[in-house]
């Protein structure tokens, strides 16, 4: 009795150790692409209403003490004959970012896909896309330091791939992965048509199902995370600058502590070993690192979860 006692209480006191060794439970980082904002997903995207959208959007982050990072298309500041005033404005509203604290990274210049356009073209198109975002980091003392591709495409073969990474190693770029994929960009799609529209009955109900589909989706991939680690990492959850988050954010950060997740910074993520293991992916489609993981170990890939189909159609 007293040796079975004696085994009871070690898987006891293990179990306490592991509970220990993960300060804070789960962590996820919140990164928002398409900065200033995406094209199809905000209502409008007039100087005025990108300030009111991103400053909505900063205020949920700000509430929930976020670290977010931001990642830039600077195309994005520039509108075809619009005045210099309005392409300040525009700059301005970029600015927010960098002025509640928060890092900006580099989306290339124009979003081009290096599973399809020559690499050349998308190397041309990541210098051309630091030019605003390193002022700004500069002017508060930051480096543009992290990279995100474009539909999360890597390269078409591993040849493409490995070149475009030394040419981002030679500029000082460290890859920001992403685990939580998802279609929260169908969902914004979809408001941002209803609220054009006026219909702002359909609108509420595609932001209701927003938050339960992305409750799904967390699900799912902390499930598929034990399957494919072994155990919980530091997630790095992707959204979009949008009006969809302008409105719903707040009350996404507020199931994401509900589900124990902690906000921490894309470089406190990335210094967890589960992000050096053998990453060999290439092609499509693009979507969470998860996927790199299991093709590269020879196992089926990782689907994301689905949009419904009526969000296309409400």
């Amino acid at each position: 009795m007293r040796r079975v006692a004696g085994t009871v209480l070690t898987t006891v006191l293990m179990l306490a150790a592991a509970v220990r060794s993960q300060p804070g439970g789960r962590s996820v980082v919140v990164t928002f692409d398409d900065l200033p904002a995406n094209p199809a997903g905000s209502v409008s995207r007039d100087p005025a209403s990108l300030e009111a959208l991103t400053r909505k959007l900063l205020d949920a982050v700000r509430r929930h003490a976020i670290p977010a990072i931001g990642f830039v298309n600077e195309s994005g500041l520039v509108v075809h004959d619009e005045s210099p005033g309005d392409a300040a404005r525009r700059i301005e509203v970029l600015k927010l970012w960098v002025d509640a604290g928060l890092e900006l990274g580099n989306h290339g210049y124009s979003h081009r896909d290096l599973n399809t356009a020559p690499i050349e073209e998308v190397q041309a198109d990541v210098i051309r896309g630091e030019t605003v975002t390193r002022r700004l980091l500069a002017a508060r003392g930051q480096t543009l330091r992290y990279f995100r591709h474009p539909f999360l495409h890597v390269g078409a073969d591993l040849p493409t791939r490995d070149a475009f990474e030394r040419f981002l190693s030679r500029r000082g770029y460290t890859i920001a992965p992403v685990t939580i994929d998802n279609d929260e960009f169908v969902y914004a799609e979809a408001y941002a048509g209803a609220l054009r529209r006026g219909d702002t009955a359909a609108a509420a109900r595609i932001g209701d199902d927003y938050l339960r589909y992305m409750n799904e989706v967390f699900a799912y991939f902390e499930d598929v995370t034990r399957r494919v680690t072994g155990r919980e990492i530091p997630q790095v959850l992707l959204l979009h600058a949008n009006s969809l988050n302008a409105d719903r954010f707040d009350a996404l950060a507020e199931a994401l502590v509900q589900r124990g997740y902690r906000f921490v910074t894309l470089q406190q993520a990335l210094a967890d070993s589960v992000y050096r293991q053998p990453d060999r992916f290439v092609g499509a489609p693009g979507n969470s690192w998860l996927n790199h993981w299991e093709v590269t170990a020879g196992r089926p890939r990782v689907p994301t979860p689905a949009a419904p189909a009526w969000i296309t159609s409400p």
